[in-house]
């Protein structure tokens, strides 16, 4: 055989299945107009042959009394760069991609989540057996996922590596759809009017458009906005990693018509200056990102128990740490109720966990229960661990 092997362009033999298109194809059909897709390597391609590697069965206990040891490992994990989920490769691709996104909600701008383009960008390992199966994997997920949600690649590349296979997704506003540099000035200072004029049109800024921090109002609502309906699990997650396994069950993370509802109605209130302060919710979930909205000077106390009554979750571990995409955003109390028409009119579910306090602590509660029921849950759950799924 003397033809070149390609992992973009060659067919792919997994578990003795071709399957129908290779990664190239795939991501070059979600190329934007005027994007150009890697060149295909001239000549015959040998097939990358691979196989899937199973994972060894991996489950942990979490104790609720150990929450916030649990927070100081997923703060610490989220300032390193993220490896790739190996046994994951779907749903994490996909979660990769739901950061990415959500992460543009609080740049100043004018913009939907249409006019968004990704660039993907692989870095992998090929000498492992099973990686390259999960490279194939990977990149189906996400062509299937944007395509779904209706946007498109400004680009895609792939490239060899001898370290921890990863992935990233960059998001930036299509070229052909506006100005990604219109407010591309100084930021002035948090809690100032900013009296920047605005540019017409379709825009995406570099500076905040509302702070990450909390406003010390303890009057003002604390709001949690799930971004997908699956269920709250650990496998894959940061909490998980921190122990070294890689869990049983990864967040399913599918839903990408109820991403664009959610996406566009925060991106409304973002831009009609609703939100006081604002954070994405993804690498250590819940409770990791609410700590990044804390300071020295501003904490938070909220109660999870709405969220866990909804999603039918009887482990508070999960539901705190589960890497599920979302959005934790503050608004004013008097927003409170027109929060609430706009969030219904668009189906969209919110949870309103708590308000800020004013001594820097972060408090966590659950009354998922009330009366008897709710002081021996509450009693209970304060002693015994609880599993994974």
């Amino acid at each position: 055989m003397t033809g070149k092997v390609s992992p973009l362009w060659s067919e792919y033999v997994i578990d003795g299945s071709a399957p129908a298109l290779p990664p190239g194809q795939m991501l070059q059909e979600c190329l934007s107009p005027d994007a150009e897709a890697p060149v295909r390597p001239e000549g015959a391609l040998e097939p990358v042959v691979d196989e899937v590697v199973d994972p060894a069965p991996s489950s942990n206990s979490y104790d609720p009394s150990l929450t916030m040891d649990y927070l100081s490992r997923t703060s610490r994990m989220k300032k390193s760069r993220r490896a790739f989920q190996m046994f994951f490769p779907g749903p994490f691709t996909r979660s990769r991609i739901a950061a990415a996104l959500a992460d543009t909600l609080w740049l100043r701008g004018h913009f939907r989540l249409q006019d968004i383009c990704l660039r993907a960008e692989w870095k992998w390992n090929p000498s492992v057996l099973g990686n390259m199966a999960v490279f194939w994997n990977s990149a189906e997920a996400a062509a299937d996922y944007i395509d779904s949600l209706g946007i498109s690649l400004s680009g895609f590349s792939y490239s060899g590596s001898s370290d921890a296979c990863r992935v990233s997704f960059d998001a930036s506003l299509d070229a052909s759809r506006g100005d990604a540099d219109a407010d591309d000035d100084v930021e002035g200072d948090e809690g100032l009017e900013d009296t920047r004029s605005e540019p017409t049109g379709v825009y995406m800024g570099r500076s905040r458009s509302c702070p990450l921090r909390l406003v010390p109002d303890p009057e003002s609502w604390i709001v949690y906005i799930p971004f997908d309906s699956c269920d709250y699990r650990l496998g894959g997650s940061l909490l998980a990693e921190s122990f070294g396994t890689a869990g049983s069950v990864f967040p399913e993370i599918r839903d990408a018509d109820y991403f664009v509802d959610c996406f566009e109605v925060v991106r409304e209130l973002v831009e009609d200056k609703v939100v006081l302060s604002g954070t994405s919710v993804g690498d250590g979930g819940l409770l990791t990102a609410l700590d990044s909205m804390c300071g020295e000077h501003v904490g938070a106390r909220i109660d999870v128990g709405d969220v866990m009554r909804a999603s039918g979750e009887k482990g508070i571990v999960r539901v705190l740490f589960g890497e599920v995409p979302g959005v934790i955003i503050q608004i004013r109390d008097i927003d409170y109720d027109y929060l609430d028409a706009e969030l219904l009119l668009q189906d969209v579910v919110w949870y309103p966990i708590g308000h800020p306090n004013a001594d820097g602590s972060l408090e966590i509660c659950n009354n998922s229960s009330s009366g008897i029921a709710g002081i021996l849950q509450s009693l209970m759950s304060s002693q015994a661990p609880e599993g994974e799924d």
